[in-house]
């Protein structure tokens, strides 16, 4: 079960920009991530792999966590995420991320938000 002082540690990575270095920190091997209702991407090597190639298309990413949650093993935040392409072309992503941890790592997430249109 997560403290606060550990699921505001992995916020603070995540808002310095250091997203796969996140996921390599605060996940287990298997993790598992999941896209509203997408099948889930499984291990924590995939989705360090998934990021890395997410932020290699982008030139700025800015993450912000509203307000975050924790209850138990439950942890529930809702982020703000713009992230400008090389093109200069903005993705901005209101999204609720609903997280299960074993122990201080993140096991199990899924992301909650209103796909873009393009």
């Amino acid at each position: 079960m997560p403290t606060r002082a550990r699921l505001d540690e992995f916020i603070a990575v995540v808002e310095s920009g250091d997203h796969a270095g996140a996921i390599e920190r605060y996940y287990t091997e298997d993790a598992s991530m999941q896209e509203n209702a997408a099948p889930p991407r499984v291990g924590r090597d995939t989705l360090v792999a998934h990021e890395r190639g997410i932020l290699a298309r982008m030139q700025h990413v800015y993450s912000k966590a509203m307000t975050s949650i924790v209850e138990g093993d439950k942890v529930a935040i809702h982020w703000i995420f713009e992230l400008t392409d090389h093109d200069g072309k903005v993705y901005r992503t209101d999204e609720v991320a609903l997280q299960e941890w074993h122990g201080d790592r993140i096991f199990r997430e899924r992301f909650f938000y209103r796909p873009s249109k393009s």
